[in-house]
């Protein structure tokens, strides 16, 4: 018997763009994965480049755990990477996979003074990260070993101005946030304290508890439970405005007026991730951070969680930062090679 094709020319036009459609939306998906199914589809690694149990590590472990919750209860890992001032684990960020499973929890020591302070930080704050969100601001804190004479922030300053660099302050390095918040105190505060670098914030604090030295800047959270102790008295506050955490401790610049020197720790994602999945984190970072759990939490530590801000703030804060801390930086004479 002989058969016919009784299929119509306008229907094999059909399949044929049925076809085409199909092997574009194949080759897409095979260029996108990241967007080839919903994200996350597996585990989220949250780069914290600053060692465990710092200020980073604390905020980064609170909010990754919510993150997750709000992202349909997936799993966000923290790794931490240090060193280099944060250098190394910015780069491993940096120069990763683009497809939103690799973040960069850090802070504006690390993205905003580093590169003024290395030569080759091994990254460009600006070109090769996109902002997710800012997370929250911390103040440093004024601190003295329970011995020093001076009992308030007036009194320091009193002392410092008369005795100048016969004391010593220690920081977690040369060029470390604590570091230039000493010397920006020098340069508005008129006294001249002496800088002493240690490997760290941990060693610099021990020897001030200690009595080795007298004075040491440093985060809240990291110094709370040796303050409530009675350990380390805290004379005053690196931000514009008192902390609702110690709200008996004066901002520096209730007496040193224009000084401000406050830490914000943020999120970010390499340069390059897609759209959609930048947008998906962008909105479930804003999401977490209006948990009362997680502001509770945040609250206890000392982090002054930030007002909603997009990422176009966020970038324009970035880029106020950098300039102004390598001006602090050239002041300074600080440098890394």
């Amino acid at each position: 018997m002989e058969t016919h094709n009784t299929t119509t020319p306008a229907l094999r036009l059909r399949a044929k763009a049925l076809i085409a459609l199909g092997l574009a939306a194949t080759t897409l998906l095979a260029a996108n994965p990241a967007t080839a199914q919903t994200y996350p589809s597996r585990p989220i690694t949250l780069v914290v480049p600053q060692a465990a149990g710092g200020t980073n590590d604390i905020v980064g472990r609170l909010v990754g755990q919510k993150l997750g919750e709000v992202l349909n209860n997936a799993s966000v890992v923290v790794d931490n990477r240090p060193g280099a001032g944060g250098n190394i684990g910015t780069q491993l960020v940096a120069k990763g996979p683009k497809d939103g499973y690799t973040l960069l929890m850090t802070i504006s020591s690390s993205q905003a003074i580093n590169p003024a302070l290395y030569k080759n930080p091994g990254f460009d704050p600006e070109k090769d990260f996109k902002p997710v969100g800012l997370i929250g601001a911390v103040p440093n804190v004024l601190l003295v070993n329970p011995s020093f004479p001076a009992k308030n922030f007036a009194e320091f300053l009193k002392l410092a101005r008369e005795k100048g660099a016969n004391y010593q302050y220690a920081s977690a390095g040369n060029g470390t946030l604590n570091h230039l918040l000493g010397e920006m105190l020098n340069s508005m505060g008129g006294i001249s304290l002496q800088h002493v670098p240690y490997k760290g914030v941990a060693p610099a604090i021990n020897d001030v508890l200690g009595g080795q030295l007298p004075i040491v800047f440093a985060s809240l959270p990291s110094a709370l439970a040796h303050i409530k102790a009675g350990k380390l008295r805290a004379l005053a506050v690196s931000g514009e405005k008192r902390s609702p955490v110690l709200p008996d401790v004066p901002a520096i610049a209730e007496q040193v007026p224009g000084y401000n020197g406050t830490l914000w720790i943020g999120l970010f994602a390499p340069a390059g991730v897609p759209a959609d999945v930048l947008a998906t984190l962008q909105g479930a970072t804003r999401k977490a951070l209006d948990a009362k759990d997680l502001r509770d939490k945040l609250d206890q530590q000392g982090v002054e969680i930030a007002a909603p801000t997009s990422p176009e703030q966020f970038s324009a804060l970035l880029h106020t930062d950098l300039a102004k801390w390598a001006r602090i930086v050239k002041a300074s004479g600080a440098a890394v090679d």
